[in-house]
């Protein structure tokens, strides 16, 4: 690879989510985007020009012509999650490095089949969350590391919800048992799992119970749930998550310690592209007779110079250019990240199937 090479993308799957990693794509300053690739030619062609890009890509009318390309570096993946096992393992297989969208599996079990190829194959391996990548997050992190200012962690809220209509509830993809069968877990509890997990720097907790609030469909798929998270004897810290397609749209983090709080409510997808902030407040108490408060939560603002979805493309791509073009083994952080995510969903949903039992890890 030339050192201005840029990665050259291949898109399997039309998924509405693709158009704006086709975006990110396009503005992520070390990658293009090359080719996509659909079920039907025509398929292929109309999302190529209702975003664009006609005469700009390739276009293909099956997956596998995609993955046959020797000009396609990497893939982007947004297909049902049931189709992940065979068309990710066979994008290893065909030395594609991978850029799959969440959630990554049914289950940890084969979302272990799919790191190994990658593995095994030398490509890079990473998942689709874009909000670990914007700057905010660093920031976040920074924070509620520093000891004196905010503690040991106490308490991790984390929700994610959405309101759908009756058809999605009922007919859409992400409700389909046949072919994302987590339903609201798999969709918006990846995002509040992950969010735990970040604040715990990635340590699993112990026990994980999924609450009797559970809603499914009339196909037994999960529209809406709630878990709680300890670790414990030795970490006192409780997490809780809400995911729901029922509930009005929320992407709040809230994370408490001894010395202080912080508060996002737009962790997920910021309300602004190049602008996104969070409350944090130290050292709180209330005043005299308890009418107010001596302090008041200080907002940070991050500025980002790209969207979080171009810097995910980016960073991506430079770990493929670095495999690519200088010999570096693939970085595995990202695998690592994604399956202790799945470990926790398959947990939640373990907890469910058992009439919402504590789960031990």
């Amino acid at each position: 690879m030339a050192e201005n090479q840029t990665v050259r993308f291949g898109i399997i799957g039309c998924a509405g989510i693709a158009r704006k990693v086709a975006r990110a794509i396009k503005i992520a300053p070390n990658s293009t985007l090359y080719a996509i690739a659909s079920r039907s030619i025509e398929k292929a062609q109309k999302f190529a020009g209702n975003n664009g890009l006609s005469g700009t890509v390739k276009t293909y009318g099956s997956y596998d012509q995609l993955l046959d390309d020797p000009c396609v570096d990497a893939v982007y993946m947004p297909l049902p999650t049931s189709l992940h096992l065979h068309w990710a393992v066979l994008a290893a297989q065909k030395k594609k490095h991978l850029l799959l969208e969440k959630p990554t599996a049914l289950d940890v079990g084969e979302l272990d089949q799919i790191v190994e190829a990658c593995e095994s194959n030398g490509v890079q391996f990473m998942d689709g969350s874009m909000w670990l990548h914007h700057p905010r997050t660093a920031k976040l992190k920074k924070f509620i590391s520093e000891s004196e200012h905010f503690g040991q962690i106490d308490i991790i809220r984390s929700t994610s919800t959405m309101s759908v209509t009756q058809e999605f509830r009922e007919s859409n993809i992400r409700v389909k048992p046949d072919l994302d069968a987590l339903g609201a877990l798999g969709d918006l509890g990846w995002y509040c799992i992950g969010a735990i997990l970040w604040a715990k720097d990635y340590k699993l907790p112990t026990v994980v119970n999924a609450l009797p609030d559970v809603t499914k469909n009339s196909a037994g798929v999960i529209l809406s749930c709630t878990a709680s998270f300890h670790w414990e004897p030795l970490d006192e810290t409780v997490a809780t998550i809400h995911c729901s397609f029922l509930s009005h749209t929320s992407m709040d983090l809230a994370i408490s310690g001894c010395n202080g709080s912080l508060h996002c409510n737009d962790y997920i997808i910021p309300y602004q592209e190049k602008s996104a902030s969070f409350d944090f407040t130290s050292g709180a108490t209330f005043v005299e007779l308890h009418i107010g408060w001596n302090v008041r939560p200080e907002e940070v603002r991050v500025i980002s110079e790209q969207p979080q979805e171009a810097l995910m493309v980016e960073e991506f791509a430079r770990l493929v250019k670095g495999i690519m073009k200088s010999g570096h083994r693939p970085e595995s952080k990202w695998p690592k990240i994604s399956r202790n995510t799945q470990v926790v969903l398959d947990a939640v949903k373990k907890s469910i199937d058992l009439g919402c039992k504590p789960v031990r890890l």
